[in-house]
């Protein structure tokens, strides 16, 4: 009988395996530090738009990892910054009754922003499938997890990794359905990871303050620069159109304990956690140089969010001013593309 072993107990992880308890659905959540420890000790307070619960979850520590089966399916749901290490933890450990095979003969499902994780677990997973998820999940306080997905907690396209669908990705999203998730399978899992960084290249924002009207310009134009590269790399983006499962009715609900402007990068800058700005506007600015394509924008808040990050703690916005100045002083005299928008 399929397991799901979580790797991960943040917000995405921890509203999964939430889920998976509620729906009846063998996993194990596993974790680090002093959020699996208080997951462990006191159960995970978790917010829905229904209310708020304390759920007992199957909490293991990293340090204490459970013993592998091939029955076993891997979600890695920890940041894009911190799969290559997790994933070499990983790939190695035993299989037990199987002959000497290791983790590598699991499928691996990865939930992270950006483009990088597929391939990296690709050098030691033979079965990777990718996971474009849309939820709006805040991890903020040690042992709370809320999610404010209406009806479903989110919305979740599944594929084998670089194309292609099978019985594994249609089992993942069956039961990801069965969990209160609006899941699909697609064959190529990279155009909908990809259309998804259009809107994750945006994040970075809510570590700046300013003017609406500012915001709103400086926004289009890194969507624009995002666009610009992804398509000149190959990238044959997803439309919305193309779901087979309607997702009209799903909706961010209020008042559930998600705000505007509290998306996954704010949460790891409140958290003092590290960053995964060099995964999204940093994917973009390293397709532009491989495609010899400018970037200004993204590698601007790229660089601030660098900056901010290294400082450790963040307790006072950026001006928004600070991208504009920034990239006008990298495009030495020639004529920002903020302008040219206006």
């Amino acid at each position: 009988m399929t397991r799901y072993v979580i790797v991960g107990a943040r917000a995405v992880g921890a509203s999964l395996a939430a889920q998976f308890e509620l729906s009846g659905i063998r996993y194990a959540l596993v974790g680090r530090g002093e959020q699996i420890g208080h997951i462990k000790k006191h159960g995970l307070s978790y917010q829905r738009p229904s209310g708020k619960r304390q759920i007992s979850l199957n909490a293991i520590d990293i340090t204490d990892p459970p013993e592998l089966t091939l029955d076993d399916i891997l979600l890695l749901t920890v940041k894009s910054q911190d799969a290559a290490s997790s994933l070499a933890s990983w790939s190695w450990r035993p299989v037990s009754d199987s002959g000497g095979a290791t983790a590598t003969r699991l499928p691996v499902v990865t939930f992270q922003n950006g483009l990088a994780t597929e391939a990296i677990a690709l050098r030691t997973f033979a079965r990777v499938y990718g996971a474009s998820i849309l939820t709006p999940a805040r991890f903020t306080e040690t042992g709370s997890v809320a999610a404010a997905g209406d009806p479903q907690v989110g919305v979740v396209t599944i594929g084998r990794f670089p194309t292609g669908s099978d019985e594994t990705a249609e089992q993942i999203a069956a039961d990801l359905n069965r969990a209160d998730y609006l899941a699909e399978t697609s064959s190529d899992i990279r155009r909908w990871k990809s259309v998804k960084l259009l809107h994750n290249v945006r994040n970075a924002l809510e570590l700046f303050d300013g003017a609406d009207d500012l915001r709103g310009s400086i926004a289009e134009v890194l969507v624009n620069e995002a666009r610009h590269v992804l398509e000149a790399a190959g990238y044959n983006l997803a439309s919305p159109s193309e779901r087979t499962t309607d997702i009209s009715g799903w909706r961010i609900a209020q008042n559930s304990g998600i705000q505007p402007g509290q998306q996954s990068t704010w949460q790891s800058f409140t958290r003092g956690a590290s960053s995964e700005v060099d995964f999204l506007n940093g994917e973009i600015v390293l397709l532009g140089r491989l495609h010899n394509i400018p970037t200004p924008y993204n590698e601007a808040v790229q660089n601030l969010a660098g900056r901010l990050a290294h400082q450790g703690g963040f307790t006072n916005a950026v001006p928004l001013d600070a991208i504009q100045s920034l990239v006008d002083r990298s495009c030495q005299g020639s004529k920002p593309a903020l302008a040219a928008t206006r």
